[in-house]
């Protein structure tokens, strides 16, 4: 599932087809084309126009061909161009759809040509595990993105809370304080299964595990119930919906009337708000979701983009330079100064020093995890049964039963596919 950061991003690219600046003078005949897919609004024109003049200058017998697509249908459409014989070199992917395509064999292995030069061992683990499949790194990390706490100033500063919580309970306990007649602590939506995951790592559970050998749910182990029931306290603290998620209605279109407290989203959601609502300008603070102590912040869902080599690809060699190039310091620090994204190595968190919400995001991004990496974990979302167990449980139905009855669907989906 990949997060779809910064709306201005959306903006920044409008044509179908970037092209790069063209073979350089002295290329000749033996220039090759290196054809790069993109997903629309993950880069900006500007960077792209960089990348592309110093790739070529480095590399003057390549031209670089960037053609952007869109999110949505992506999944079958990337499989049907791998079983095909015109692929593109590199193609970004969404960080959880790199095992549906490893299990193709349509990817190439990149562990020997990328671990070693890129400091593989240094990336961020919700970018890196979901890219290895099967011992090896199929998708190489490109960028990241998860959610944070983003609060009202004004209202905390009115119940009396100057330092924003490290841990889970003082978190609870700001959040009492900060609910009251007019205003409510917290808007989380009782179907943000994203944020419930991350309660749920903290605890030692997961959503479903193949410890047995087999893919099977697991939100009825007692750390996966745990992490319900706090985040059952912790939605009780809010008007929130019991039976939709944060899309229903927009949980950034509830906090911008200004009575909200907090919400749990990404960064990027700040400037929806603040186009609805302009005196909340300047009036927004952010802080990583709290975790269990103060040592670290919790666990969150990293969403993000990976990229990918066919097999077949027809300058598959080049393409893996272009992914050494864009997955590398310099590039990295560009892509995170220009998008506001999180680098995929926490050391380079650095950069991004200054702004406010992306210093938030890389905080919490250093605890960051992915979904299960099955390839048929895409089916379990299409249909999701935590949905609907997250609401049985807000309205009072037994949890562990509850639970019970989602693992059996989850279980019977990763095991059909």
């Amino acid at each position: 599932m990949k997060i779809r950061i910064l709306a201005r991003a959306a903006a920044l690219v409008s044509s179908v087809v970037l092209g790069g600046c063209g073979c350089l003078p002295g290329a000749g005949d033996d220039s090759r084309t290196v054809t790069v897919w993109l997903m629309k609004g993950s880069v900006s024109q500007g960077f792209l126009d960089r990348f592309t003049e110093s790739y070529e200058k480095e590399h003057p017998s390549v031209r670089l061909e960037f053609v952007l697509q869109e999110w949505g249908g992506i999944g079958p459409k990337v499989m049907k161009t791998l079983a095909g014989d015109d692929v593109p070199d590199v193609i970004e992917v969404g960080n959880t759809q790199v095992a549906q395509y490893a299990e193709s064999g349509k990817l190439r292995d990149l562990t020997l040509e990328t671990m070693r030069d890129l400091g593989g061992e240094d990336w961020l683990p919700g970018l890196a595990e979901p890219g290895s499949v099967n011992g090896g790194q199929y998708g190489i990390p490109w960028y990241a993105a998860n959610r944070v706490v983003i609060y009202n100033k004004d209202l905390f500063e009115k119940a009396g809370i100057t330092a924003p919580p490290r841990t889970r309970e003082e978190w609870i306990e700001a959040t009492e304080k900060l609910d009251g007649a007019d205003r409510q602590g917290i808007y989380l939506a009782g179907q943000n299964w994203y944020v419930l995951a991350g309660f749920i790592w903290d605890e030692g559970g997961e959503l479903a595990d193949d410890r047995t050998g087999d893919w099977e749910g697991a939100l009825h182990s007692p750390a996966a119930l745990r992490g319900m029931e706090f985040y059952k306290r912790l939605q009780a603290l809010g008007d929130g919906p019991k039976d939709a998620d944060e899309q229903t209605p927009p949980e950034t279109d509830v906090f911008a009337e200004g009575d909200v407290a907090q919400i749990i989203a990404i960064p990027g959601s700040a400037a929806l708000i603040e186009q609805r609502n302009p005196e909340l300008r300047g009036r927004l603070g952010y802080f990583p979701i709290p975790g269990k102590s103060a040592q670290k912040p919790g666990a969150v869902f990293t969403g993000g983009s990976d990229l990918i080599v066919p097999e077949h690809a027809g300058e598959r060699g080049e393409g893996v330079e272009v992914v050494k190039a864009l997955a590398g310091e310099q590039w990295q620090t560009e892509l995170a100064k220009e998008m506001s994204y999180v680098p995929n190595k926490p050391a380079l968190a650095h950069v991004i020093e200054g702004q406010e919400g992306t210093a938030a995001m890389a905080e919490g991004a250093t605890q960051g995890r992915a979904t299960p990496n099955s390839p048929h974990w895409a089916a379990v979302e299409t249909d999701n049964p935590i949905k609907p167990y997250m609401t049985a449980v807000l309205e009072g139905g037994d949890p562990a039963t509850e639970a019970r009855k989602a693992s059996r669907r989850i279980t019977s989906t990763l095991i059909s596919g």
